[in-house]
């Protein structure tokens, strides 16, 4: 039995000091303290994101708001939101119909954007440039207003990556979904209406193959794949 005892007791962990159990207790209480701050902080970034989701305005509460105009008030604040911004100007412009060219000064923003001065250092911004098309969207929505922007944008992004050089990967693939938005827009024009468009679209596609980076390959695959599907 002695022996036995012996062993038992060499293979038994020895006792814990005051200071290690002591030890030991602090990083438990610290872990259960450190979970419930988790916790609460949890929950208050939750109240938070909601408390700024009601202080967010959204149209119900400008609707409401606006009610309370009468007409000389209406126009009042259409004046003021004209003379803010030409964004603006060019929305009513377009809306009501007015001026000889309503898709010029989207125009010249798409060109702003997709062919900028390298001379003045100026940058390309593909999110601009698709907001011009997005706007007159918005504002008018006419099939072939919205078309002639497509394609336009679509004539000065190729120009810009053969004349003057691009190798920005998200610029040539906006440039492939805009080729696409222009040929399923034109393939609902009538028959007799889409040679001219597709002779624009034809050589956009012509150029991006002299440019490279395998655009005018996509847009190979597009043109085939849709004349098909109209024919």
């Amino acid at each position: 039995m002695g022996v036995v005892y012996e062993i038992r007791r060499f293979h038994s962990p020895a006792p814990k000091s005051e200071g290690e159990l002591f030890q030991q207790r602090i990083f438990a209480r610290q872990s259960r303290t450190s979970s419930v701050w988790r916790y609460w902080i949890e929950l208050i970034k939750g109240y938070m994101a909601k408390q700024r989701s009601k202080l967010q305005p959204t149209w119900t509460d400008v609707k409401a708001k606006l009610e309370g105009f009468d007409r000389v008030g209406l126009l009042r604040l259409i004046q003021d939101l004209y003379a803010a911004h030409k964004d603006n100007q060019a929305f009513l412009h377009a809306r009501f119909g007015l001026g000889e060219n309503v898709l010029e000064p989207y125009k010249k923003t798409i060109d702003r954007w997709l062919w900028p001065d390298v001379f003045k250092k100026q940058d390309t911004s593909v999110s601009k440039a698709k907001q011009a098309v997005s706007d007159y969207r918005k504002a008018v929505g006419e099939p072939e207003g919205l078309l002639e922007l497509m394609v336009f944008y679509c004539e000065r992004g190729a120009g810009f990556c053969s004349d003057v050089g691009n190798e920005d990967e998200g610029y040539f693939d906006a440039l492939v979904r805009m080729f696409e938005q222009a040929i399923k827009l034109t393939n609902a024009l009538p028959i007799n209406r889409r040679a001219g468009v597709f002779s624009r679209l034809d050589r956009v596609r012509d150029i991006s193959h002299k440019f490279g980076y395998g655009v005018g390959d996509d847009m190979d695959s597009l043109l085939s794949e849709y004349c098909r599907t109209a024919g």
